[in-house]
């Protein structure tokens, strides 16, 4: 399956678990600062910077290499966690009182332009540019990854496919790997070491 059917697929499914969030749970504290809409609210930012980055011009070449170099190298330097968190309250407040249809409407006006896109298109990021097939890769880690933190603030299942997981899972490694941290984490996942406390690829 290619990265834009994973990403189609991904999104969708996030946007059938928030179908099946209860009124009651919104505010609720999800993670860490953030309540259940703000997490949601964050989460959507993966289909919703899919669309605002295809509508800016293509910047006519890749310098960010692949998602692994985008997380291990460009995200650590573009993202300041407090301007983060203030993004996933707002995103929040813009889902409104129906928060799965903004959703699915965002998905729409995305999906549209990923699929009027040509392979070779680049995508703008903070003044740097990654070819398209490998952002969407970014955001089907954004979306498993929250859904799974929705799941265990909620108790619902998450839904997200088992290729989903595992495309996550392999871009988590390689995102470690890029940053230097590859033995580290293969003696962890083969029982012969631990990770540092707190450790995160992102």
């Amino acid at each position: 399956m290619g990265s834009a059917a994973t990403f189609f697929h991904s999104a969708t499914a996030f946007h059938d678990l928030v179908t099946r969030i209860p009124d009651d749970a919104w505010d609720s504290i999800a993670l860490g600062e953030w309540s259940l809409r703000s997490l949601v609210g964050h989460t959507t930012r993966a289909i919703l910077t899919v669309e605002s980055y295809l509508l800016l011009d293509d910047p006519g070449y890749p310098n960010v290499a692949n998602a692994e170099h985008y997380y291990a190298r460009v995200y650590r330097d573009l993202t300041d966690p407090a301007a983060v968190a203030a993004r996933g309250v707002e995103a929040g407040i813009w889902l409104g009182a129906e928060p799965a249809v903004a959703i699915a409407d965002a998905l729409g006006r995305a999906m549209a332009l990923v699929d009027t896109s040509p392979p070779e298109r680049i995508v703008s990021i903070g003044g740097l540019g990654i070819a398209l097939p490998e952002y969407l890769r970014t955001r089907v880690f954004e979306l498993v990854v929250h859904s799974i933190d929705i799941s265990r603030a909620t108790g619902l299942p998450h839904g997200q496919s088992a290729d989903a997981v595992m495309s996550t899972l392999e871009l988590a490694a390689g995102i470690a790997a890029a940053r230097g941290d590859g033995e580290t984490l293969l003696l962890s996942l083969t029982g012969r070491g631990t990770l540092p406390e707190n450790y995160s690829v992102v």
